[in-house]
């Protein structure tokens, strides 16, 4: 049996589709912790099966620290307009440029690889497969830059 509590609580930390968690639920015989890592490792083959997909979409993101010296800019590529147009992708959009200007990553391997600024018990890449999974599409890094006074 499950809950619809837990169901609208991962909903909340995760953003997967209700059936998902529904079967990730199911699968873990309501146990939250297990459906959370069900889910995770659901995303992480998503992102893999969508990992070839063309990304002729996108948006530039840009940060500046609030001292006014620091700043960044992310060119973020996905396969649609629509997806590019939704508060989510521009949202990772920004917390990416925020990750660049704090981190000073020097290429765009380095910066998948790194602790992401905000949880450091995920790397970068793991943070952009987490909303592959969420919006359904391939997303790429096209290029960054920092810029420091």
């Amino acid at each position: 049996m499950i809950k619809i509590d837990d169901l609208k609580k991962i909903r909340n930390m995760t953003g997967a589709s209700v059936n998902a968690i529904r079967k990730a639920l199911e699968e873990a015989d309501g146990e939250i912790e297990k459906a959370l890592k069900l889910l995770k490792e659901g995303g992480a083959m998503a992102a893999a099966k969508k990992a070839g997909r063309q990304t002729g979409e996108g948006i530039i993101s840009y940060y500046i620290h609030a001292n006014g010296k620091v700043g960044a800019l992310v060119k973020l590529l996905c396969e649609t307009d629509f997806v590019a147009r939704t508060e989510q992708f521009k949202k990772l959009g920004h917390e990416l440029a925020i990750h660049v200007a704090a981190m000073n990553p020097a290429n765009i391997e380095e910066l998948l690889a790194q602790q992401y600024v905000r949880d450091p018990n995920q790397t970068v890449g793991e943070f952009i497969k987490d909303y592959i999974a969420k919006l359904g599409e391939n997303i790429q890094i096209g290029e960054f830059c920092r810029f420091e006074i």
